[in-house]
């Protein structure tokens, strides 16, 4: 199945510490809950373009700044 093709790694929490932000600030800023922030930053939950893309407004960077993506290998 494609649904396992990739795979992407956050570097979220990367752009947070140098920011000293808490995951509860950043979810208000993008309007989500903390613990959608918390399984971003662990790589278990995939967000949605739009999620992605105001995430990375807030630390004024590109999506591709804050996530590596790569194909999975089998």
């Amino acid at each position: 199945m494609a649904r396992n093709k990739y795979q992407f790694e956050s570097k979220i929490h990367v752009y947070r510490a140098t920011k000293r932000m808490t995951q509860q600030e950043l979810a208000d800023l993008v309007g989500v809950s903390r613990q959608t922030i918390m399984q971003l930053e662990r790589n278990r939950y995939n967000p949605s373009m739009m999620l992605a893309y105001s995430i990375s407004k807030v630390f004024d960077v590109t999506i591709e700044d804050l996530f590596d993506f790569s194909e999975v290998q089998k």
